[in-house]
C-alpha cells in the first residue's frame, strides 16, 4: 500500500512567473513565504534587465531558507523585432527563463522563431493584444517556445474584459494544442491576493479550456522541462545544441 502511494507521489509544482518589485525586500520576501506555503517548490522571480548580482543572490538566499529553488528569469517588452534580437544578445546567458511580451505580431513572430526565447507572453489587460496564432505556433513547436497563460489577470479582470480574455485563452489553447506548444500556467502575481494554491489554478484552468491533466503538467512537467533544458545551457559544459563535454582533462 505505500510503494503505490510513492509511486503516485505528486512532481512539484512550479509558479514561474512571480512579479513583486524587486528592490523591496519585504514584498519580495512576503510573496516567497507564501508560495512556499501554498505549495510551490520552484519559483520563478522576475529581475530587470539590468539586475546585480547582489539583488539575485538576495533573493536566492530568501528562497534557499524557504525550501525553494530559485528561477532568475527576465520579461522582455521590445518594441519591434529589431530592438528584441539586440536585448536577446545581451541576456540570454545571464538569466535561465526568458520570456517576451509580443505586444506586435512582428515581435511575435520573431520571438516564436528565436530559440533563445523560452516563454511567449501576451498582455494582461487587452484581448485585442494577443496574437498567436497558426503561424506563431508553428515556429514556436519547431523552436521549443512555450507559450505562458497568467492567471492573476482573470481574477482581477471584470466584465466584458474578462469574458474576451478568457475566449481569446481558449481560442489559444486549442491553437496550442493544433501544433504541440507547451503550455506554462503561472500566477503573474505581484501581490499576496493574486495567489492560489497550484490546485486552484489547475481547477480553474478548465474554465478556459485545458482539462486537468494538461493543467498539472502545465503547473509542472513543462516549466520543469524548461528550467532543466536551460540550466544545462547555462553550465560550463555546454557546446552547442545537443552537444555537451562528458570529461574534461582533470576528470580523466
Amino acid at each position: 500500500m505505500s510503494s503505490n502511494r510513492t509511486a503516485t507521489m505528486k512532481k512539484p509544482f512550479v509558479d514561474l512567473h512571480l512579479c513583486p518589485p524587486i528592490n523591496q525586500p519585504d514584498k519580495v520576501r512576503s510573496l516567497l513565504e507564501k508560495s512556499a506555503a501554498l505549495g510551490y517548490s520552484i519559483v520563478g522571480l522576475t529581475f530587470p534587465v539590468n539586475v546585480d548580482k547582489e539583488s539575485i543572490e538576495s533573493a536566492r538566499k530568501m528562497c534557499s531558507d524557504l525550501g525553494l529553488d530559485l528561477v532568475v528569469r527576465v520579461d522582455l517588452t521590445p518594441k519591434n523585432a529589431r530592438e528584441l534580437l539586440k536585448t536577446l544578445s545581451s541576456v540570454r546567458w545571464r538569466f535561465e527563463v526568458i520570456a517576451v511580451y509580443c505586444n506586435t505580431r512582428e515581435v511575435a513572430l520573431q520571438a516564436a522563431k528565436d530559440r533563445r526565447v523560452d516563454l511567449l507572453l501576451f498582455s494582461p489587460s487587452e484581448p485585442k493584444k494577443h496574437f498567436f496564432g497558426a503561424s506563431e505556433a508553428k515556429l514556436a513547436s519547431e523552436k521549443n517556445a512555450a507559450l505562458e497563460i497568467n492567471i492573476a489577470p482573470l481574477i482581477y479582470l471584470e466584465g466584458k474584459t474578462r469574458i474576451d480574455m478568457m475566449n481569446v485563452l481558449r481560442r489559444e489553447i486549442s491553437i496550442s494544442s493544433d501544433f504541440n506548444v507547451p503550455i506554462v500556467l503561472s500566477s503573474g502575481a505581484s501581490s499576496l491576493r493574486m495567489l492560489r494554491r497550484p490546485e486552484d489554478y489547475a481547477f480553474f484552468s478548465y474554465i478556459i479550456g485545458l482539462d486537468l491533466c494538461r493543467a498539472e503538467r502545465a503547473l509542472s512537467e513543462n516549466p520543469i522541462n524548461i528550467i532543466e533544458r536551460n540550466r544545462k545551457k547555462l553550465s560550463r559544459n555546454y557546446v552547442c545544441p545537443g552537444v555537451f563535454i562528458v570529461k574534461r582533462g582533470e576528470d580523466c
